[in-house]
């Protein structure tokens, strides 16, 4: 189904201003870089969307219904047994968003950061990420100005405080040069209209009347083309996604993780998000559509593996039924690498009682010990490891074919 077919809804492409220009003459810069940089540029300006209604092609229609039937029964399937996997399906919705944005960690490094709370590494940045998800799932009753500033401040505030849960106060482009936005790929509306471009966005969001994943992929991409901080965009725009999808019903108990099917195809996606700015809404509809399918399919692998490995471990684990070990072994499939203390915290174990409770699963070969930075003893399970990162490597980007 092919990007480039007409909207016949007649939705608005962006439209632009043309704003003054100061260059920061303290960039080290040569003369001729300086020249490009002098004078006016232009920035978009947007139409409302609140009240526009988008006519799709009918085979887009029928894959939209069909995409959303299987995005329902997925949930449901899980209904019944939400922990552990709606935390696996989370964490690895908000690493395949990261990834998006060239932000890569392998599953232990992320289970570390996340377990250990170190640095500003990647995987620190993921767990953030994770938490801005989470933070958008939580907030989903009511998707508001507050709400979206909430989702950005967990996203960043580990790593940019200072912009975190911030609108920007300044312009910001693509592309191009620090010097200024004159030959940038795009360049969002000034940061005095974000506040207007936020309330309609937010009205779109509170229509009842919108087949649910088509809402959520105008949604985001009308977000995106927003652009209303300073940094985190992509992530927090995905994170909408998921806000809209369990505000509207769609997704009742699990985070599927449609930024795995979008990162198969990036450049797919980016070109759908430009699509939109000028005036075609039909593909990124398409993008969201055909990113939700893998991703069912592809979250079914995952918690099909995770299942495996649990029934696996049944088979070799000497240990009675209903003991804690179980119940560690249970915490181990959401989440895979563990210390005393959080096993303590999360199952209510004195940590007196925990290493007599773990010996079978290291005798077993579930669990493995290392000692992290603090010289304190820590474990992991490789196997569930193994079925994350091989998760991350099915999501990975498509290679462009050669000629």
């Amino acid at each position: 189904m092919p990007v480039s077919r007409d909207n016949t809804g007649g939705w608005p492409a962006i439209q632009f201003e043309t704003l003054p220009w100061e260059i920061n003459e303290g960039i080290p810069s040569s003369r001729s870089a300086l020249r490009q940089h002098r004078g006016p540029y232009n920035a978009a300006v947007l139409s409302p969307i609140a009240d526009r209604d988008l006519f799709l092609p009918p085979d887009l229609i029928a894959e939209v219904e069909d995409v959303s039937n299987e995005l329902a029964r997925f949930d449901a399937e899980l209904g019944h047994e939400i922990t552990p996997f709606s935390s696996v399906l989370l964490r690895s919705e908000s690493a395949a968003s990261s990834k998006i944005e060239n932000l890569t960690a392998s599953a232990r490094s992320i289970a570390e950061a996340e377990l250990l709370s170190h640095g500003r590494s990647n995987a620190s940045l993921i767990v953030s990420n994770a938490r801005a998800m989470t933070s958008a799932i939580a907030l989903a009753n009511h998707i508001d100005a507050q709400a979206i500033l909430e989702m950005h401040a967990e996203l960043l505030k580990a790593s940019a405080s200072d912009i975190a849960g911030r609108w920007r106060d300044e312009q910001v482009w693509i592309g191009g040069s620090d010097l200024g936005p004159h030959n940038a790929m795009f360049v969002p509306p000034h940061h005095r209209h974000i506040p207007g471009a936020i309330d309609d966005l937010l009205a779109y969001i509170d229509r009842d009347n919108i087949p649910v994943l088509v809402h959520a992929a105008i949604a985001h991409a009308q977000f995106e083309t927003i652009h209303p901080f300073a940094d985190g965009n992509g992530r927090t725009g995905r994170a909408l996604i998921h806000a809209l999808l369990r505000n509207k019903k769609l997704t009742r108990n699990v985070t599927v993780p449609i930024s795995a099917g979008l990162l198969a195809n990036t450049d797919g996606y980016f070109d759908a998000l430009n699509h939109y700015q000028g005036g075609n809404p039909i593909a990124i509809v398409e993008q969201i559509t055909r990113a939700s399918f893998a991703a069912v399919a592809n979250g079914r692998r995952l918690v099909g593996d995770l299942r495996t490995v649990r029934a696996d471990w049944q088979e070799v684990v000497k240990a009675r039924r209903a003991t804690n070990t179980w119940r560690i072994a249970d915490l181990l499939l959401a989440h895979p690498v563990v210390n005393a203390s959080f096993i303590s915290e999360q199952l209510s174990i004195p940590k007196s009682n925990i290493y007599r409770s773990i010996v079978p699963l290291i005798d077993a070969g579930v669990l493995v010990e290392f000692t992290d930075s603090r010289r304190s003893k820590v474990w992991r399970a490789p196997q569930v490891l193994r079925a994350l990162d091989d998760f991350a490597a099915r999501s990975g980007r498509r290679k462009r074919a050669t000629t």
